[in-house]
């Protein structure tokens, strides 16, 4: 089996033969004398040096044979010399470079597609490298799609409320800010032109009619039309169509109504309440949240004796930071708190990693900077994934009682509420107390009453008296 090939560079600087490359394979018995032959000219792409190649063979025509003569081919390499024009794609749309793409970035292994809910710029602005530019929203959180490079706006390429993937095409920046055509900021229509005037009539001569005399006709009565038929006592008085609006759902709202659905078709929904005397722990925040502030540079509220207070629970009653999956269950032995956050688009969870770990100031910390990311919409996908139990505040909106939904995939809630002073009996004496209600919704195909009973009572017990979480009593 012999083939002959000869590989020449694209500069024409040297010729060189390559093992291993035959274009035809023919058996010696088959071989004639040749007829004609043609020489094709073909541009393969050499992998190794990232070249152009020019290849050069002689190749039988259609019904036609050739003999081959016997050649000892010589294993040879590339020269170092030999001039390669390297082929390199980059980040623009023209071939001077002018122009770069402005795409839609990861948006998270379980998030294929989003909607380009509003551009922060329009055509003709000037923006600065990883400047935002528009705005993703998806089921989860929203995402900002950034330029690549500083330059001015030339072109949308999609629109607003389009559903578009990752790595998709938004925008086109000009880097030298040229062929961008800037947009009015008014909404002020241009005046139309006032159409031309009619040309002028021509004088039309009317010409007498002559008149017929024509016998009067007698008309018929007309006939009162029916009146309107009065409305029933029962029937409804619907508003008009045009005093309602109809808005579409945000990708987020949906994903929330669907979770909650899921979550009451799921789960065996059971709530258990308590009351909790606040006066021990609002005492200690009063005395020491100045130094507080003062050394960990962070205010101390009240949600972090609550963590704490919830992560003692979760260690006393294991089985609530458990979940059920298949007929399997699923012991965490650490624990993630999510924190419950209303933001305007809606309601997200970001987590606490490791809450078991941290002290007062890291758990405020924590909670502070998660708030902030949710509120401005910078949170990402990692840091709302997980949680092994949930807490909700609904108190910082004036809740007084509640009965919380538990966040798939975990097994309960802890509902929070609003402080009100109450008449309380204390020492055989009526007093006032702040007092909140606390709720704990626990799926009950795997946490009994008895253990939802004892999670909430050591809620209560340590947010009452917080030496227990220093004495572990």
């Amino acid at each position: 089996m012999l083939g002959v090939l000869r590989r020449k560079a694209a500069s024409g600087a040297s010729s060189v033969s390559v093992y291993g490359k035959s274009l035809y394979n023919l058996k010696p018995a088959v071989c004639a004398p040749r007829a004609s032959s043609a020489v094709p000219e073909e541009i393969i792409h050499y992998t190794r040096v990232l070249g152009n190649v020019r290849t050069f063979c002689h190749l039988p025509l259609a019904g036609r044979t050739m003999s081959l003569v016997p050649k000892r081919e010589v294993v040879g390499y590339l020269q170092q010399d030999v001039n390669m024009q390297i082929w390199s794609r980059s980040f623009s749309s023209n071939s001077d470079g002018d122009t770069v793409e402005a795409v839609v970035p990861y948006m998270g292994e379980s998030i294929t597609d989003g909607t380009l809910a509003v551009f922060l710029k329009k055509v003709g602005d000037r923006v600065e490298v990883d400047e935002a530019i528009a705005q993703v929203e998806t089921d989860k959180v929203t995402i900002d799609v950034n330029s690549p490079e500083a330059g001015v706006i030339q072109e949308f390429i999609a629109k607003e409320g389009d559903t578009v993937e990752p790595g998709a095409k938004v925008a086109i920046i000009s880097k030298s800010g040229e062929g961008a055509t800037h947009v009015a900021h008014s909404d002020e229509k241009p005046a139309e032109k006032a159409p031309p005037p009619p040309p002028p009539a021509e004088e039309k001569k009317e010409k007498p009619t002559p008149k017929v005399e024509t016998t009067p006709v007698a008309q018929k009565p007309k006939e009162s039309p029916p009146p309107p038929p009065k409305p029933s006592a029962t029937e409804l008085h619907l508003p008009p169509k045009e005093r309602e609006r109809r808005v579409a759902m945000t990708r987020l709202r949906k994903r929330v109504a669907t979770r909650l659905k899921d979550s009451q078709n799921t789960f065996a929904l059971l709530t258990t309440f308590n009351e909790v005397d606040m006066t021990n722990l609002m005492k200690l925040r009063s005395d020491y949240k100045d130094a507080f502030a003062e050394k960990h540079g962070v205010k101390l509220g009240l949600m972090s004796g609550f963590v704490k207070a919830a992560i003692s629970a979760l260690q006393k009653q294991p089985i609530v930071n458990a979940v059920i999956d298949g007929d399997d269950i699923i012991y965490r032995d650490y624990v993630d708190i999510s924190i419950a956050v209303g933001t305007p688009k809606g309601l997200v969870v970001p987590v606490l990693r490791n809450a078991e770990n941290m002290n007062f100031a890291e758990v405020e910390k924590g909670i502070n900077s998660l708030a902030k990311k949710a509120t401005e919409g910078t949170i990402s996908i990692d840091e709302m994934a997980g949680g092994t139990f949930t807490i909700s505040n609904g108190g910082v909106y004036g809740s007084l009682l509640s009965t919380p939904i538990i966040n798939p995939p975990q097994s309960a809630i802890l509902g929070m509420h609003s402080i009100v002073s109450r008449p309380m009996v204390v020492g055989g004496s009526i007093v006032p107390r702040p007092m909140m209600y606390i709720a704990l919704t626990y799926d009950h195909r795997l946490i009994d009453g008895r253990e939802a009973v004892f999670f909430l009572r050591r809620i209560k017990d340590v947010v009452e008296d917080p030496r227990r979480l220093l004495l572990d009593v």
